[in-house]
């Protein structure tokens, strides 16, 4: 785990994770209910060309603060940010069946991106001018996706941006529909695909799994049937066949043990920096329902970004937000979200 987030061990994470599973067995179930209950979400009928789909995706990531002078966006099978803090690269996929994807990819890259834009100049090709690791990342680009633009309030911006390019009927792009549509719970399989509220169950169980593996008490031929036990304990089903189970993810195979957890550690750095940042922006909301998205990545470049690498993960939370990590503020937000009315 040091490899890519520095400041947070193996040993502090189990209770985090037992935390949070506890947590999970409680909330996922009422979340499950209350969404029943609830309208089944319209959903957004195509086809949504290409073209206008590449423009839109680019206009709201430069209202997010990403200068194209410094950026490109560009097609691939998965979105993806890299490059450099002068010269950055996001990518993303387009399909004209569905617009969520794409859109919600590139401001996810852009949350990465404007984390590198945002690394001090004056520490640059130094070890301090870099991120401060992978959980730190990730927070950056989660609390544009997930805490930002995912919110009630910056959704209502959004469905008016979503009609205006693609027009129609403008039912499916109120705000409401648009929240049932991309916060839907569900227990599926696939990592990549899992909602807020379930991703962190993915993590947890990878987590475990490579803990046994490394300490020896789980041989590498039993990881499928210790991964459908694991996965029908969080989310209660086993996944039908290996490519949904211990086949999916890219990162065994490329060797980098002890880089699931930096996910769910940003997730929920995420949520208490967005509870810190609308703590000093009282007016945050309001700004974000009028797709004013730069007080909040001033804040973040002036709490995060220019700090470097020059803070470990606890201290740039405490540097931030006045307190090292704290999941109570994760389980907060989501229960505001998913259980709330």
């Amino acid at each position: 785990m040091e490899g890519y987030q520095r400041g947070v061990t193996a040993a502090e994470l189990e209770p985090v994770f037992a935390a949070y599973e506890a947590f999970l067995a409680e909330a996922l179930p009422r979340a499950e209910a209350i969404q029943a209950r609830r309208p089944a979400p319209l959903p957004l009928h195509g086809p949504f060309p290409v073209p206008v789909q590449r423009r839109l995706c680019r206009s709201l990531s430069e209202r997010v603060g990403l200068d194209y002078a410094h950026a490109r966006l560009d097609e691939s099978l998965h979105p993806f940010c890299g490059g450099t803090p002068t010269d950055i690269r996001i990518t993303t996929f387009y399909s004209e069946a569905e617009v969520g994807k794409s859109l919600l990819g590139v401001l996810h890259e852009t949350g990465h991106a404007l984390y590198e834009r945002g690394l001090p100049a004056a520490w640059a090709r130094q070890p301090v001018g870099e991120a401060a690791g992978m959980a730190a990342h990730e927070s950056q680009s989660l609390i544009v996706e997930m805490q930002a633009c995912r919110s009630d309030a910056f959704l209502r911006f959004l469905g008016a941006e979503l009609h205006a390019a693609f027009g129609g009927d403008p039912a499916p792009y109120a705000a409401a529909n648009l929240a049932r549509l991309w916060r839907r719970v569900s227990r599926g399989f696939i990592r990549v695909d899992a909602d807020e509220l379930t991703y962190p169950a993915h993590v947890i169980l990878r987590f475990r799994l490579e803990r046994a593996l490394i300490g020896g008490d789980l041989a590498v031929a039993d990881l499928p049937g210790a991964w459908g036990e694991g996965f029908a304990r969080l989310l209660g089903q086993a996944p039908p066949d290996d490519a949904q189970g211990c086949l999916q993810d890219i990162h065994w195979h490329d060797g980098a043990f002890g880089y699931f957890p930096s996910y769910t550690l940003g997730a929920m750095a995420a949520a208490q920096l967005m509870r810190a940042a609308r703590r000093d922006l009282p007016a945050l909301d309001e700004e974000m329902a009028q797709g004013e998205m730069l007080p909040l990545m001033a804040w973040l470049r002036d709490r995060v970004h220019a700090q470097g690498s020059r803070l470990g993960f606890q201290d740039l939370l405490r540097h931030a937000t006045g307190k090292p990590l704290d999941p109570a503020d994760f389980t907060a937000h989501l229960r505001e979200r998913y259980l709330d009315g």
